[in-house]
């Protein structure tokens, strides 16, 4: 080869050098680069510590977070817990021996909705009492009997006594139907009606049952015993009747002691002085 074949060769051969340098990142870029990357693996290494921390903290298992447990039956949740937004459940329980306690700085409210999220049965409690708005109210016991319940026609109570410990009793603004009124043991029982009448009807007979003590019946104007189909029985050793009206006789003589009884036609009864005959016709003006 020529001496120019060479040059031109070795010219080549730089300028292929040259542009082989040439590729890649150099200077303050390089290191730019590299602070970027390390900035990055530090933030990496921060939120994983983060990430760690937190999963420490709020007590993260493959079974749950914190008091809260997933099994198979649902969420379990243990010790006391607050929330702020309402909680939708199908079915809320205690743990077996525990007790349930809700609480709320105001009032706890149950609602029952239909599909047309309209309550149709609301349980309320709060500062102010408890209400409950519903079609039906029932109360029974362990075994099932029905002790209670209540709806629009008419209130039920299916327990063996019902007891009014009240000083003024019970007050009932319509009818009652009970096969037994009975007071406490040494107790009065009064049935009252203050400014209208009182009426007792049975179909198979009303009995007044007083083993150790009296029965009383007062009224302000007239009483009325009324057999309709069958007879009225005063049974006892001593019948008194101390304020029936006294007839007049025209005989004069020494002060009565011993009477008879009379009757008028219209039913009223009053006593005459006994003689040795009748002497009621001697005071029939009573019966005017």
């Amino acid at each position: 080869m020529t001496q120019e074949h060479f040059a031109q060769r070795n010219n080549v051969q730089d300028s292929e050098k040259q542009q082989i340098c040439a590729v890649g990142i150099h200077g303050w870029r390089k290191r730019c680069l590299y602070f970027f990357l390390l900035l990055l693996m530090i933030l990496i290494l921060v939120n994983l510590a983060l990430t760690i921390w937190i999963l420490k903290v709020m007590n993260f298992t493959i079974d749950g977070m914190g008091n809260l447990r997933i099994t198979p039956m649902g969420l379990q949740l243990a010790g006391d817990s607050e929330f702020l937004q309402p909680l939708y459940a199908k079915e809320i329980q205690s743990r077996p021996g525990s007790p349930l306690l809700l609480q709320s700085s105001r009032n706890v409210s149950i609602n029952i909705l239909d599909d047309r999220n309209v309550p149709i049965t609301q349980l309320v409690t709060g500062s102010g009492g408890v209400r409950s708005c519903s079609k039906l109210l029932e109360v029974k016991s362990n075994s099932g009997k029905l002790l209670f319940s209540a709806d629009d026609r008419e209130i039920v109570v299916g327990a063996d006594r019902l007891r009014v410990p009240g000083a003024e009793g019970a007050v009932f603004s319509r009818s009652v139907e009970t096969p037994h009124i009975r007071a406490e043991p040494f107790k009065e029982l009064r049935l009252e009606s203050p400014t209208r009448s009182l009426i007792m009807e049975a179909p198979k007979g009303v009995q007044f049952l007083a083993e150790a003590g009296d029965i009383q019946a007062t009224c302000r104007n007239e009483m009325r015993l009324e057999s309709k189909d069958g007879q009225i029985t005063l049974d006892a050793s001593k019948i008194k009747l101390p304020r029936l009206p006294q007839g007049q006789t025209s005989s004069a003589g020494p002060k009565q002691t011993v009477f008879e009884a009379c009757v008028c036609p219209n039913g009223r009864l009053f006593i005459s002085p006994a003689g040795t005959g009748s002497t009621c016709l001697t005071s029939t003006s009573i019966c005017q």
